[in-house]
């Protein structure tokens, strides 16, 4: 039975309050979606993960559950890696096969000429050190995968680099959760914010590729 005191006063009389559900069960099912989406965004690069990751630091942000924040950033980065290593893996069996895969012609169809190209230069001149800024720029981790793939990197190697590539990513973003977390005080006014700031930050270097052709051109 519902208390007097518990009941909320509004235009119609006193009605009880909406029932929420607790941090516990809210986590239960935000944790599990987070790792599974970041995980499939890996593999299909259509899904804007940068965003879920922010956007889940600043709903952490907002729990006063201990260890929110390092749960966001341990499930995203795990995700995140083992998204790239499942798509590297099924890449090096695509290379390996008379008849290619269709994992390696999603890889090769994200990656245009002039990018690989790019990629496979920086990968000759810096190694493994490509793999972290590429998980930092939109649009740069594939090209960068590709090339690793065509320079025939054992899956050991591939995996040495990818973890700190990974680890940066997800602090990165998470970090940007964090700051949209701190400039409002209601969650979803900052899951908006950020999810806008990474979708621009996802777009523009796509736009400044095209008014750079277009201005060439």
């Amino acid at each position: 039975m519902i208390s007097p005191a518990a009941l909320v006063p509004t235009a119609g009389g006193l009605v009880p309050p909406v029932a929420v559900a607790p941090e516990s069960t809210q986590q239960a099912i935000a944790y599990p979606s987070l790792f599974l989406l970041v995980l499939i965004g890996a593999l299909v690069p259509v899904v804007p993960t940068g965003a879920l990751v922010s956007s889940a630091a600043v709903v952490a942000f907002h729990q006063t559950a201990p260890f929110s924040m390092a749960l966001v950033f341990v499930t995203a980065s795990l995700a995140a890696f083992l998204g790239d290593v499942a798509l590297y893996w099924l890449g090096r069996r695509g290379m390996t096969s008379k008849n290619g895969s269709r994992w390696l012609e999603a890889i090769r169809e994200r990656a245009p000429e002039e990018r690989l190209a790019q990629a496979q230069e920086k990968l000759a001149d810096h190694g493994v050190a490509v793999l972290v800024l590429s998980r930092l720029i939109p649009a740069g981790r594939l090209p960068v995968m590709l090339a690793c793939l065509v320079a025939k990197w054992p899956l050991r190697r591939f995996v040495r680099g990818n973890l700190p590539a990974c680890l940066a990513w997800a602090a990165t973003y998470q970090l940007i959760g964090v700051l949209g977390g701190s400039l409002f005080p209601e969650p979803w006014e900052g899951v908006l914010a950020v999810v806008v700031l990474t979708v621009l930050i996802s777009v523009a270097p796509g736009l400044w590729r095209r008014v750079r052709r277009t201005t060439a051109g």
